[in-house]
């Protein structure tokens, strides 16, 4: 008997002691490690206590750079549709266009005879043979695109051109393997001589019947004579809101949620010489009248598909403010003079016209006639990019803002002068702020706005991402880096109003900047660490951020607190960056809410870390550095969390009612429980 009651009690200890391991291990979430917290993030969660966040700090930058636009985000499948990447002289550069057939049965040229005034340049070819000796499936020209069209098995592609002749044309519009082996969709334009003795638009709409990510389009006949061409454009009908853009690339955008988007540029805006600089005005209207120009910063030619209207459009699409940037009479390599500067300044009036002029007026017209008779939203615009100090610069930039102002006073104005440490000698609503650095001194930077004056314009970082060794092509250490720098943007958001990442895209087959947001070919994609450091602010936007401070040796961590609804919902998101090698368990304390009224619990945690701090994504592995979810349990007002190693963590608290349950009793003297 004795023993039996020893064995009963070292069982109920047992029992006692394993309960109360179980207990610590579910009050102090995720401490694996030593339970015992190295640093202590203390949250005030009072009522009142917090700042709003503006509603516009985190938002995107898109720049044609990389082939973001041209054989990436706008949907066109053809490259150089009008033939005049050479210029409007000929002979013209007409590739990557090239001959189907050899010199024998077909001879190509360009000639000035085209119907559009703005791009006078057309292909003519002279087919040599006939439906006796041309080869079976015809000769003609064909186009790969962007390297490589993707065509997809049971979709549909549109195909337009403008086309005349001397005599009837038989022409078979094709879709086909890179080698033109395989045919995967195919239909013909048959027309008589009187019918194309002038040019004549055409079009046909083919369904592809199997897939290839890297086809090619072919204008192809066994009928001999003369036939010009111009203006070939290749569209899938499946395109974002069918405005154009390619669906998967755009729902990246979409899902960082952004609040602003800068267009065009960049560099883009400039161009080495002003003959080359972007200007809004030849990239409206119908896309067939549209000239194009080279690209001369990034050194590659665009039709302009993607223009001035598309961009708002796109803005429009995602949800997000249109930031136009619009150049100011200064490139890399040339200015215009302070006292020449009025037809720079009357662009870009008309520009802000055509986005927010009623359907009679002189550009709002010309949107009208696009399609789109109501006006876009307009609140911002930026004079020039990074040419603060050149020599016509700040007497430019009066002209700009005076005439701006005059006519449009709701409007914000954007100074690319940097005034974080000391103050603006012009008017500006904001001023633009870019960094480009390492990993090391971007984390440390984390305070960089700190002791900025807050009188004054408001700052807008308009680019940031670290680059060199420490980025690679988009490595963990780099995006941890810039999650710290944005947990500062966020506490300064006092000051800081706007940031966005750049540079956004990049076609992995035509890298011209290092690293990037999201990488793509004609058929794949995928976001870097950076990108997926972007998608834990999307709800930093309009929070309110709370008061909170980080105590004990936290050299090598950056926490913020914020608060936000969801559905009705109250949440607290607290972000953690651990830029050193060691676990760190982090106490959190949320102060200020009355435990008889409110309390928060568990909802979930998020992680973004690999096994080495150089670990980058890549197509065959586009998830190698992601973020990964689970439930957060056993939450409360004062709880420990693990940071692991190079990391940054999220972990949303669900604020909620406390529940009290009073004892109660029914007409059987059972006692029963209700809440109130």
């Amino acid at each position: 008997m004795e023993s039996w009651k020893l064995l009963r009690s070292v069982c109920l200890l047992s029992f006692l002691l394993g309960s109360c391991f179980v207990y610590q291990s579910l009050r102090v979430v995720d401490a694996q490690e030593d339970p015992k917290p190295a640093v202590t993030l203390q949250v005030d969660a009072s009522n009142g206590a917090g700042r709003p966040i503006p509603d516009t700090l985190f938002g995107i930058f898109f720049e044609e750079i990389n082939h973001a636009g041209a054989g990436g985000l706008w949907a066109e499948l053809v490259s150089n549709r009008g033939f005049e990447a050479g210029g409007q002289n000929t002979p013209s550069n007409i590739w990557p266009w090239s001959i189907v057939g050899d010199h024998s049965s077909i001879y190509v040229a360009t000639d000035r005879s085209s119907c559009f005034e703005r791009n006078k340049i057309a292909l003519r070819m002279d087919v040599l043979c006939d439906s006796k000796d041309c080869p079976s499936g015809g000769v003609g020209v064909y186009n790969p695109g962007y390297w490589g069209m993707n065509i997809e098995e049971g979709k549909k592609y549109k195909v337009a051109l403008y086309v005349r002749s001397t005599g009837d044309i038989d022409v078979s519009v094709s879709l086909t393997s890179s080698n033109g082996s395989l045919t995967l969709a195919s239909e013909k334009i048959i027309a008589s001589a009187s019918d194309v003795s002038k040019w004549i638009k055409k079009e046909v709409l083919l369904e592809a019947k199997s897939t290839d990510p890297s086809a090619r389009l072919q204008l192809t006949t066994t009928k001999k004579g003369s036939i010009w061409i111009d203006q070939v454009s290749a569209m899938p009908v499946d395109t974002y809101k069918g405005h154009g853009f390619r669906n998967d690339l755009f729902q990246m955008m979409v899902d960082i949620k952004p609040r602003f988007i800068r267009f065009p540029g960049g560099c883009f805006v400039e161009g080495e010489w002003l003959s080359n600089a972007f200007r809004w005005k030849e990239t409206v209207g119908p896309w067939e009248e549209r000239p194009g120009h080279f690209g001369d910063v990034w050194k590659y030619w665009t039709d302009d598909g993607l223009g001035h209207f598309e961009f708002f459009q796109m803005a429009e699409d995602i949800g997000a403010a249109p930031i136009w940037v619009f150049n100011n009479g200064i490139s890399h390599n040339d200015e215009v003079e302070t006292a020449s500067i009025m037809p720079f300044v009357q662009e870009a009036l008309d520009g802000i016209e055509f986005a927010r002029g009623d359907a009679n007026s002189t550009w709002g017209s010309v949107r009208a006639k696009m399609g789109r008779q109501e006006p876009f939203e307009l609140k911002y615009v930026a004079i020039g990019n990074e040419d603060c100090g050149k020599t016509y610069y700040r007497g430019n930039y009066i002209v700009f803002y005076n005439a701006i102002k005059k006519a449009y006073p709701d409007i914000k104005i954007i100074s690319n002068c940097d005034g974080s440490s000391h103050p603006l000698d012009h008017p500006a609503d904001y001023y633009d702020y870019h960094i480009y650095t390492s990993a090391s001194n971007l984390f440390s930077m984390y305070h960089q706005f700190d002791r900025t004056s807050r009188s004054g314009p408001k700052a807008f970082v308009s680019e940031y991402a670290v680059t060199g060794k420490d980025a690679g092509t988009g490595s963990l250490l780099a995006s941890l880096a810039e999650a710290a720098f944005l947990i500062g943007l966020e506490k300064n958001s006092d000051i800081v109003e706007m940031a966005s990442y750049a540079p956004l895209f990049v076609n992995t087959n035509d890298r011209r900047w290092n690293p990037d947001a999201i990488v793509f070919n004609s058929s794949h994609l995928y976001g870097t660490p950076s990108y997926w450091v972007q998608r834990f602010f999307a709800e930093s936007s309009g929070a309110t951020l709370l008061t909170s401070t980080l105590k004990g040796n936290s050299t090598s961590l950056v926490a913020s607190a914020i608060s936000w609804e969801n559905n009705g919902k109250d949440y607290i998101r607290i972000k953690a960056v651990n830029f050193g090698a060691n676990s760190v368990n982090m106490k959190v304390l949320v102060t200020g809410l009355d435990p008889n009224v409110m309390r928060v619990t568990g909802s979930k945690k998020t992680v973004l870390t690999s096994t080495n701090v150089m670990d980058e994504n890549s197509f065959s592995q586009p998830e190698k550095v992601v973020p990964h979810e689970s439930l957060l349990e056993m939450a409360e007002e004062d709880m420990t969390v693990v940071l692991p190693p190079h990391s940054f963590s999220s972990f949303d608290l669900l604020k909620e009612s406390a529940k009290i349950k009073m004892p109660i009793s029914d007409s059987s003297s059972h006692q029963k429980t209700t809440t109130v």
